[in-house]
């Protein structure tokens, strides 16, 4: 057989029918195309200026957190970051090693970053240096690009870590008055279109979308020269005494405004690499503890307004103590009979106890309620603590005993402080801020005038020879204030020999201008008596602010001598 004999003809209509559908397919392709560019012109459009249009993010420069004297406490300063398309980076090994190097990096953390060639974006280093920006500019390397950011500097560093607080990379709040005040300080962030080349430059700028709004400024009611001085006197006592922590606040009693806050231990907001739980916590707001004796003139206060006791009567103590069911009260140093003042000026758990047990215990819980214990003290800060201030209706006659020397109860050092306010304002509460306020603070009255008085003269007895903090004693000015000693709360009841020593004061004693709270946790240096530990930071801290505040002496500007032997009280415990 042959080979043309051996092929086999097609049919005709075979070929008719491939031709058919090339061009029918040609007609759906034409017909889609005409579709497309005269229907979905705006579909086609949008696909376009994925390839080249971006919408880039501009935000607004955050707002600077000043003191009551207009200096800085926290600004935002100009820094670069750097990124990389990883599809589009040529580089060899030793650049890459070199890049690395300028940027803090581990080189096979750089390479890894680098690996998945399909990102079109990934950060290498965030906020780096103008110097570290400039060298990593120099190297040119393809496919390595930067952009502006704004990192947040804090000039006070670790002296105002606990009240500024700290931002993240992006500059959001996360702790302190940048994390409350985060609406304020962060402005609303912008944004533009721009057309970038294959290469994400930017080459033209299209159009803005939404202006940046920039952050507003906050002055706060904080004096940077009384925060230093405060910072300064807390640490070196917290060291003098091997303490774990401390904690102090100072109230401009006229506004209620917080002009110091200090704690220990501190961290550096600028360098946070090894921060731990223990720097971050603002004791003065968010640490509560038993304020033991701080607590006794409130006790004395109700006992004036109810006319259960007068200034001039006398309580019975006792040699033996005084004995509530199967739990017995003692005194250090007991006597026969202490008078009113007495009860203050020597820190007597049974004079206080005593007149407790003379009022109603829903007359005392009132008191205690008034005075801001058991509720926030409502700064608008994170983690306000509450305390606790239990029902009146569950205390037992010894707890009502006890809670009159400040045993059952738990406050924070704000609370504290602002309580002892209204010894200084002639028996009204007044709100405490954080932020200047340079109006006279309206107040909440709570007890009568003549009381705070009366009680305020019995504080002052306290810090004189033969009461339990003359160390407390300052040249130049009268002061009041009252000693703490608690033993701390551990597995259910209290440690034998861990202690929270505290002192509350006011000065001048004649016309208060500030309430100065201190608190010290577990001293281990052998003295634990908040009149010996405590007492003496208020008296530095108070010296120096009074000074810087301008406040008239109502005392001789003669040096105070310290306290010899028997012209000291030992504070119960």
């Amino acid at each position: 057989m042959s080979a043309a004999a051996a092929l086999v003809r097609l049919p005709v209509w075979r070929a008719r029918m491939v031709m058919c559908a090339l061009l029918a397919a040609f007609a759906v392709l034409a017909g889609r195309s005409l579709y497309l560019q005269s229907m979905r012109t705006d579909f086609l459009q949008e696909k376009g200026e994925a390839r080249y249009s971006r919408v880039l993010q501009i935000l607004g420069t955050r707002g600077r957190i000043l003191d009551r004297n207009g200096e800085a406490l926290a600004i935002s300063t100009p820094v670069q970051s750097v990124w990389a398309i990883p599809g589009d980076v040529e580089a060899t090994p030793a650049q890459l090693k070199k890049l690395a190097g300028l940027l803090g990096a581990e080189p096979l953390e750089l390479r890894k970053k680098l690996a998945d060639r399909s990102r079109d974006f990934v950060y290498l280093k965030r906020q780096i240096s103008p110097e570290q920006a400039a060298q990593v500019a120099r190297l040119a390397l393809p496919g390595i690009y930067q952009h502006g950011e704004y990192r947040r500097y804090y000039p006070g560093g670790e002296v105002t870590a606990h009240v500024v607080g700290f931002t993240g990379v992006d500059e959001a709040g996360q702790e302190g008055i940048e994390l409350a005040s985060q609406a304020t300080l962060g402005g609303v962030p912008g944004s533009r279109r721009v057309i970038k080349d294959r290469l994400g430059r930017v080459v033209e700028d299209v159009e803005s979308i939404r202006a940046a709004q920039d952050g507003q400024d906050l002055t706060l009611a904080i004096d940077g020269k009384i925060q230093s001085l405060a910072f300064a006197a807390l640490k070196s006592a917290v060291a003098a005494h091997k303490a774990k922590a401390g904690a102090l606040v100072a109230i401009d009693v006229r506004t209620g405004e917080v002009l110091a806050l200090a704690n220990l231990p501190s961290f550096n907001p600028n360098n946070r690499a090894r921060l731990s739980g223990a720097q971050l916590r603002n004791r003065v707001l968010t640490d509560v503890f038993e304020p033991g004796s701080t607590l006794k003139p409130f006790t004395v206060a109700l006992g004036l307004e109810s006319g259960k006791v007068t200034p001039s009567s006398a309580i019975h103590i006792g040699a033996s103590g005084l004995r509530i069911a199967n739990y017995t009260i003692h005194d250090p140093h007991p006597q026969a009979t202490l008078s009113l003042a007495q009860v203050i000026q020597k820190s007597s758990n049974v004079g206080a106890a005593r007149i407790a047990l003379a009022l109603h215990r829903d007359d005392l819980w009132q008191l205690f309620h008034n005075a801001g214990f058991g509720v926030p003290p409502q700064l608008g800060f994170p983690g306000e603590a509450a305390g606790k201030l239990r029902p009146a209706s569950t205390w037992r006659p010894v707890e009502q005993a006890t809670m009159a020397y400040g045993h059952g109860i738990s406050v924070s050092l704000m609370q504290l402080a602002r309580a002892y306010t209204m010894f200084a304002r002639d028996g009204e509460l007044i709100p405490v801020t954080l932020l200047k306020s340079p109006q006279t603070a309206p107040g909440t009255r709570v007890l009568s005038a003549r009381t705070a008085r009366d009680v305020r003269a019995m504080l002052e007895l306290a810090v004189q020879p033969g009461g339990t903090a003359p160390r407390a004693r300052i040249m130049g000015w009268r002061v009041a204030g009252k000693t703490g000693t608690a033993h701390k709360q551990e597995n259910g009841g209290y440690a034998a020999d861990r202690y929270i020593a505290s002192f509350v004061g006011l000065a001048p004693a004649s016309n208060p201008r500030l309430v100065i709270a201190v608190m010290i946790d577990e001293p281990s240096a052998g003295q634990y008596y908040g009149g010996v530990v405590a007492a003496p930071v208020f008296a530095q801290v108070a010296q120096g602010a009074l000074r810087l505040l301008g406040v008239p002496h109502d005392a001789p500007p003669e040096p105070v001598p310290l306290p010899g032997e028997g012209e000291e009280a030992r504070e119960s415990t």
